[in-house]
């Protein structure tokens, strides 16, 4: 990135944005802090001058100035190989990092309570501004409001505040599977399977959920279900377990990994998708157009999940601050090969 000859050697400062900029350096301090009353054409300007030096805030020295933390505690529960929680997780953190904060990730086993409340007592003493936890389960939200903690910061469960000055809620969950089997059924499909994630995670039930209501809602007929764990395998062995002999024509996977072991499994089983069964996934996974077939899938966002989790937390932690226009878009349904109408 091009630098000035003063500061190519040496770290830009404020001041030298301010300089180049032609403003002064509390203009640019507001520009930094994303302050509402500086003029687009200004906040422009100090925008390319600190692209152009690579000028990046001191928190340390922010932090002594207003007595604030730019840190933030992040626990996330790494026991399993699922690619949403990793994409809303990165994009909290890349959020925090834009806006001016140091995220700390802790992994935590989110079966093992004392855990959990280790975890959290940590992050909480180590000075962090507040703390966020991306929970996969029911029992990980319980457990984190049962925690009394010895440094009072506000702590969010993705985008719902648990403790801090005031509760909220986050954004409704969209209905990503709702569309996914309402599509199978305007193909012409009548009886399903789905292969759900474990029970005890959030998304999964609300996952279960919907598959149900657009199976009762259509009087269709469901002719099982096979509780996976989200990983290829588990989905391995519900494809070797569908009752073919049933009528099934359609089959309902709550993530794109299942997804691969279903149609590994009915390929061993000498089943032709989508000739004979129709499956399609959740999640669209980079590797899921090059399935064999290509899977028909839901793409969700994950990443404006994490964005408006971490967005919430920063409210709660500075309520002064700008208001953010952000918003998590509606799942869409990416048709590929694994899905056709049903045979005759």
């Amino acid at each position: 990135m091009p630098q000035s000859g003063e500061t190519a050697h040496r770290r830009a400062t404020l001041y030298d944005v301010a300089r180049l900029a032609g403003v002064s350096h509390q203009t640019v301090s507001q520009v930094v802090k994303s302050g509402p009353h500086v003029r687009p054409e200004t906040r422009h300007r100090v925008e390319a001058a600190i692209a152009q030096l690579g000028y990046t805030p001191n928190l340390a020295a922010r932090t002594l100035a207003t007595a604030r933390s730019h840190r933030i505690g992040a626990l996330f529960f790494d026991r399993y190989d699922e690619v949403g929680p990793t994409r809303t997780m990165q994009a909290a953190v890349d959020y925090a990092r834009d806006h001016g904060y140091v995220v700390d990730v802790v992994g935590v086993d989110p079966h093992d309570p004392s855990s959990l409340g280790a975890a959290l007592e940590l992050v909480a003493q180590a000075g962090v501004a507040g703390v966020i936890v991306f929970a996969p389960t029911a029992e990980v939200i319980d457990a984190v409001r049962a925690l009394s903690l010895a440094v009072s910061v506000p702590v969010i469960v993705e985008s719902e505040v648990v403790s801090g000055p005031e509760p909220g809620t986050g954004p409704t969950r969209a209905l990503g599977l709702r569309l996914a089997t309402e599509y199978l059924a305007e193909l012409g499909h009548e009886r399903f399977f789905h292969v759900a994630g474990p029970h005890t995670w959030l998304p999964a039930r609300e996952r279960t959920a919907q598959y149900r209501a657009v199976i009762e809602e259509r009087s269709l007929r469901s002719v099982g279900e096979y509780e996976g764990d989200w990983s290829a395998r588990s989905g391995y062995l519900a494809g070797l377990d569908l009752p073919l002999d049933s009528g099934l024509t359609a089959v309902v996977v709550s993530n794109d990994q299942m997804a691969l072991g279903v149609l590994k499994a009915l390929h061993i089983r000498g089943v032709r998708v989508p000739e004979q069964l129709s499956v399609i996934g959740y999640d669209d996974v980079a590797e899921s157009a090059y399935f064999e077939p290509a899977l028909t899938t839901i793409s969700n966002d994950f990443e404006g999940q994490g964005r408006l989790a971490m967005d919430a937390l920063l409210q709660t932690i500075d309520p002064a601050r700008p208001h953010s226009e952000l918003f998590q878009r509606d799942p869409v349904l990416v048709v590929r090969d694994s899905t056709a109408p049903p045979p005759v």
